[in-house]
């Protein structure tokens, strides 16, 4: 048994109803297949299932989802040593994951990825990386400026030739309701802070906004990956470790100002993520947790259950269905002490936690997850440095895709046979599936993560009117609720059971 604290003390699910003489019959094949096999068959309609381990080319300390659906990851050498100057892996989820669902490609920028910042640019579907990592005198984790560009139809990392500002290590990048990416944080040496916020157009080039200076939003007292979102208000709404909250205004040369919000205290290594338009939950220290409100006058936040134990360096991870996904951490930072091996699932609808399935690795610093479009979550790597060096991963597979009884069985899944690959905010766009019944349908912002922050991440429910198989979608009324990009958009059969998300272009 891992020696897992949260694993202590659990208990299997209650039955969920009355038990027919059929179901009865079921359970007992179930169970005459042994103990292993009952556990998985009782527990996977609740918790889900991981998959066996699989082998990774690298340590995928940096994830992002690409516009056509694969996977491009980055962070180590093939022996999972830190640096990402040597080489970056595209995976290919259609292809399974074996070797050959892997692409993975020498680095020629010159360039140290490593610890960078990272994002799908709204226009061009390029990936943009932002910063890195630099050696001086023998001496790691100094900062660059430079700029790089992934181009997904190619497969090529190249320099983007018109560099920051700033030296950055470890900064956040986001897409603003404008369809610019901002750039917020990162250090620019061991003791220098980068408190100058920047911000990118595609086809123009780089501003700084040097009325936004600020260290204690995303300077010296909160440099690492600050937390930083799009609000509904068309500002940036930042919360910070040490509990302070702030409103950035990107435009121009910027204007950040505090809000009286008071949070408590938080960790670089703790996620926080927006799981409906204007509300974020985050995990804070001591095993607390507040969903914060940015969608009023003044942002506000209500105090819900935290998530078991203090889980550093887990990932949280929107589902298709609007839950959050927590997996991976442990109670002592980067350390094999209170390892955290069963995920948590958060309910929006109850602000309650239940038990997930149990993964075979310890995910700890490096580690990420992604939402990957046909529902699953590649939770991969940690290490470099760490207790384990992960060249591997483990796909996690919710609930949702199972049939809602003992037997452990996928359910049928609904399939999109049409929509379309870009619309307009406020649009009514139509889509058809193989089945009639609906029963939801949402849009996920494809995500791009790493450090326990996956940037950009959002969830929303969409209206739509149905008819056999006919089904009207309306988008989001405004870019300030769902910033231009690529989203995943899923639609839920009468069952509860997601079709493989359409990508769609929003902007």
């Amino acid at each position: 048994m891992h020696p897992s604290t949260e694993r202590a003390g659990e208990r299997h699910p209650r039955h969920p109803g009355r038990v027919k003489p059929l179901a009865l019959s079921a359970l007992a094949l179930v169970l005459s297949a042994g103990s292993l096999g009952a556990q998985a068959a009782l527990d996977t309609y609740l918790r889900g299932s991981f998959s066996a381990v699989v082998n990774w080319p690298l340590i995928p300390m940096h994830v992002v989802l690409l516009p056509d659906g694969r996977v491009m990851s980055y962070g180590s050498d093939g022996q999972g040593n830190q640096t990402g100057q040597f080489t970056y892996d595209v995976w290919d989820p259609s292809k399974g994951t074996a070797a050959a669902s892997h692409l993975t490609l020498p680095n020629t920028t010159g360039t140290d990825t490593f610890c960078s910042g990272q994002i799908v640019l709204p226009a061009s579907g390029a990936v943009l990386l932002t910063g890195g990592d630099k050696t001086v005198n023998g001496v790691r984790n100094y900062s660059v400026n430079d700029v790089n560009l992934f181009d997904w139809r190619t497969n090529s990392l190249y320099s983007a030739q018109q560099p920051m500002a700033f030296l950055r290590w470890y900064p956040t990048v986001l897409t603003t309701a404008a369809g610019e990416v901002l750039v917020l944080g990162g250090r620019a040496d061991p003791n220098t802070p980068a408190p100058t916020p920047e911000a990118y157009t595609e086809g123009v080039g780089w501003r700084s906004l040097t009325s936004a200076i600020s260290d204690d939003a995303y300077g010296i007292r909160n440099w690492s990956y600050p937390r930083a979102w799009q609000a509904p208000n068309g500002k940036v709404f930042i919360a910070t470790i040490w509990g302070g909250t702030y409103y950035l205004d990107p435009a121009g040369t910027g204007k950040i100002e505090a809000t009286p919000l008071a949070l408590s205290e938080g960790d670089v290594y703790l996620p926080s993520v927006m799981y409906s338009p204007g509300k974020i939950l985050a995990l804070r220290k001591f095993n607390k947790a507040v969903v914060v409100d940015i969608t009023g006058a003044a942002p506000k936040a209500t105090r819900v259950a935290g998530v078991g134990q203090d889980r550093y360096h887990a990932s949280a991870t929107v589902l298709a269905d609007g839950k959050v996904f927590v997996d991976g951490g442990s109670m002592v930072s980067n350390v094999a002490n209170g390892v955290a091996y069963t995920a948590k699932i958060w309910n929006p609808a109850t602000n309650g936690w239940s038990n997930a399935a149990t993964a075979a690795k310890m995910r700890l610093y490096h580690s990420a997850s992604l939402l990957l479009p046909d529902g699953r979550v590649l939770t991969a790597g940690g290490g470099a440095p760490g207790p384990v060096t992960n060249l591997n991963a483990e796909i996690y597979t919710p609930p949702y895709l199972y049939k809602q009884d003992w037997t452990a069985t996928l359910a049928t899944r609904p399939v999109i046979t049409s929509a379309p690959t870009t619309a307009a905010w406020g649009s009514t766009v139509p889509v058809t599936l193989n089945a009639s019944g609906v029963s939801k349908v949402t849009l996920v912002k494809t995500g791009s993560a790493t450090h326990t922050v996956d940037f950009d991440q959002r969830f929303l429910n969409l209206a739509y009117t149905a008819s056999g198989t006919k089904v009207n979608v309306t988008l989001p009324a405004s870019a300030r609720v769902a910033p231009p990009g690529n989203y995943m958009l899923f639609v839920f059969n009468s069952a509860g059971v997601p079709s493989v998300a359409r990508i769609v272009k929003l902007g």
